[in-house]
């Protein structure tokens, strides 16, 4: 498993959010971005490869961003958030779970296991 993985849950459907493209990055302290990783949900909400397994992360801040918009445009629901972007900090060379729960007009996340 990668040191940073997430899930999204469409909570507005009680259902896993599939094919949601995510990007992570990191930041390069000089306020740019650098990306690390890519992908797409699979049908349990997951995207199981966001890095590669032997990758450890330095210290320091990175970002999710999940193509919320183009998710429910697909599902032909307006939604309000076209992007949703979490900036969350890693500090002890743990994993780090950050998940997702969405719906049209609203989201939440936290550290999960």
């Amino acid at each position: 498993m990668s040191q940073i993985t997430t899930h999204i849950l469409d909570t507005s459907l009680g259902k896993p959010a599939k094919d949601v493209a995510i990007i992570l990055e990191q930041s390069d302290n000089k306020g740019g971005w650098i990306q690390l990783g890519n992908g797409k949900t699979n049908s349990d909400g997951r995207l199981p490869n966001l890095l590669p397994v032997e990758l450890k992360l330095e210290d320091g801040i990175y970002r999710l961003t999940f193509e919320t918009g183009l998710y429910y445009k697909n599902l032909n629901i307006k939604g309000f958030y076209p992007y949703i972007n979490i900036t969350f900090e890693i500090f002890d060379g743990s994993h780090y779970h950050v998940p997702l729960l969405l719906n049209p007009y609203g989201y939440s996340t936290y550290r999960g296991s």
